[in-house]
């Protein structure tokens, strides 16, 4: 997207005020770049080039790394948010406070509307107004209550030192952003671009965690907004402007979609676009490398992943001492390409991949979206990543028709049964989640609904972590079940039986050797060894760490969560000084 050369200098004198911004955040300083305004928004181009600015707000590495700040990923070095020692920010806006983004939202929408082309300024204004939303919701997310700002504030202008406003004037302001955007934008589908589909969805995924956030923290109108999300997951269904990815079969076709280099708009609604020499990313050499990322997927992770029959993993006598090729076999299709099993192929490759566990801290190496070996190193991948499709749209759907108590099975059958239908797996049945809801889940979820619909919300629940698994939603979906315990649960990786040699392809051949210090009498065939001196063993039966046998334990300090203050996280020591009526959130 090429920038005019009026907007070049927009952009030129924000950044210079800015810049000149040392103390205070930029919504504190006079509107000084107003004076811009009667030569820039004049045409639709204009218009165009301004909100092209927005879409710097949206993530791009961050979506497929968020994972490694919860309980999906246990990477080199765990996050403060998982170990539980956050601190409060001091700089004003530092720690996700900065309103600087706003104001340039609210300072086009001041000025937008000069522009003649009634079309233009409909389908510009609406894309502002989904940026406002997606603003919010993020600040919402994070802080709880936030002060609600519509309009360009002066430096002597009295609300820049109100208090917050309450959630629910800010939510329904961010619903109300959301609906005129989905009015004016138009319907059409552009890959790296918003649309009328866009604001559609993000509609859904924005009302379905207040819904469930309002549920589970005892806030008022939970059945509002989960009624919200599941008319507009349902209205995106019903477009049939989506279906879901297939291409390659079962067993290959969810590895396939994070596998493109360039997305395509069956199932991917919005992604960032990369392109190899002209902007690139790191993730392939993060997926990668052994002193960096290191990311390893978690045990129960896996133990979340159903039989290929459709049984409970975690009902098999012995799964919590299973050795890594048996508890690989006959598994929803959807593990092998999320980690790397037994047969575990690089993309574009024609041999097996040797065993190689020491890029991952846990044993289990992150396959979804790595790419071919050529995008592994520094600043060399270039495929697109994906930030909304239409899987969570079925998801949203069923998840928020579970939680009011209304879902049916012909509920299911659009939604999450379409997504078990594109790996093979058996559908799930409602009547008989209900009648049987799974001890495993319950005990991981310990604050779930224990309506008549527990059975069915703990199934959508694993079907939700295992189609969206480093995709940057975990963290969120923890946060408005009210689940931050879950971060104190163990977090391992493979399970060994003792010391000695180890066959992880079944080709009888040893693959793995695990030694105390002293690795004499490896097998030459063998192609990485653990020594649990420096990589530690948990037993999972008796939770004794240090153990000659037992689940790699890569994090034994294990994640620390405060139920009373850490659903929330800290405002800036400044912006508190600043604004005296802004109020830290409890505890912190």
């Amino acid at each position: 997207m090429n920038l005019s050369k009026k907007y070049i200098g927009f952009l030129m004198l924000s950044s210079a005020l800015l810049l000149t911004s040392c103390d205070k955040d930029f919504l504190d300083r006079a509107s000084e770049d107003q004076v811009e305004a009667p030569f820039f928004f004049n045409t639709a181009k204009d218009l165009e080039v301004a909100t092209n600015d927005f879409y710097a707000m949206l993530p791009v590495t961050e979506s497929y790394a968020d994972d490694a700040s919860s309980d999906n990923i246990v990477p080199l070095n765990p996050s403060a948010r998982v170990r539980g020692n956050r601190i409060v920010p001091v700089a004003s806006g530092a720690g996700g406070w900065s309103f600087s983004n706003l104001r340039k939202i609210n300072y086009f929408l001041a000025n937008y509307s000069k522009v003649k082309d009634e079309a233009a300024k409909a389908k510009y204004s609406g894309i502002a107004r989904f940026f406002r939303a997606y603003f919010y919701f993020d600040k919402v997310a994070t802080f709880g209550d936030v002060p609600w700002y519509s309009n360009v504030l002066t430096a002597d202008d009295p609300d820049l030192y109100k208090p917050r406003d309450s959630r629910m004037l800010v939510m329904d302001s961010v619903m109300a952003d959301l609906d005129y955007a989905i009015k004016n934008i138009p319907k059409e589908k552009q890959v790296n671009l918003i649309t009328q589909h866009t604001a559609l969805f993000f509609k859904a995924r924005v009302a379905l965690f207040e819904g469930t956030f309002r549920k589970y923290h005892g806030i008022a109108d939970a059945d509002k907004y989960l009624t919200l999300a599941a008319s507009a997951a349902q209205e995106l269904i019903n477009s049939g402007a989506y279906t879901l990815y297939t291409d390659g079969g079962a067993n290959a076709a969810y590895r396939n979609l994070f596998g493109l280099t360039t997305q395509t708009s069956v199932e991917t609604i919005l992604a960032v676009n990369f392109e190899q020499g002209k902007k690139v990313h790191s993730l392939g050499n993060y997926f990668t490398s052994a002193t960096l990322g290191a990311y390893g997927v978690t045990k129960d992770f896996l133990n979340s992943f159903l039989m290929t029959d459709g049984t409970r993993f975690t009902d098999k006598p012995g799964y919590q001492t299973m050795g890594f090729f048996q508890e690989m076999q006959n598994r929803d299709p959807r593990l092998v390409q999320t980690t790397a099993g037994p047969d575990f192929r690089v993309t574009g490759e024609t041999k097996n991949e040797a065993v190689n566990l020491a890029i991952t801290t846990t044993g289990y190496r992150v396959i979804k979206a790595l790419p071919e070996r050529s995008q592994w190193t520094t600043s060399g991948s270039y495929f697109d990543i994906i930030l909304m499709r239409y899987a969570e749209a079925l998801l949203i759907l069923a998840e928020a028709k579970a939680e009011l108590g209304t879902l049916t099975q012909a509920d299911l059958d659009v939604s999450i049964n379409k997504l078990r239908a594109r790996v093979g797996m058996p559908s799930l049945n409602l009547n008989q989640a209900n009648a049987n809801p799974d001890p495993y889940l319950a005990a991981m979820y310990k604050n779930v609904n224990n309506g008549a619909f527990k059975g069915v919300i703990l199934e959508i629940r694993r079907e939700r972590r295992a189609e969206l698994f480093n995709e940057g939603l975990r963290w969120d979906d923890l946060m408005r079940w009210k689940e931050g315990q879950k971060i104190q649960q163990p977090m391992v990786g493979i399970y060994f039986s003792g010391l000695g040699s180890f066959d992880f392809t079944g080709d009888g051949v040893a693959d793995v050797f695990v030694y105390n210090g002293n690795a004499a009498g490896a097998p030459s065939s063998v192609t990485s060894q653990i020594n649990i001196a420096q990589r530690s063993l948990r037993d999972p039966l008796t939770g004794a760490q240090a153990s000659n046998k037992g689940n790699m334990d890569p994090f034994q300090q294990g994640g620390k969560f405060n139920e009373e203050k850490d659903y929330f996280a800290p405002l800036p020591t400044e912006d508190l000084l600043l604004n005296p009526n802004l109020k830290q959130n409890p505890n912190w």
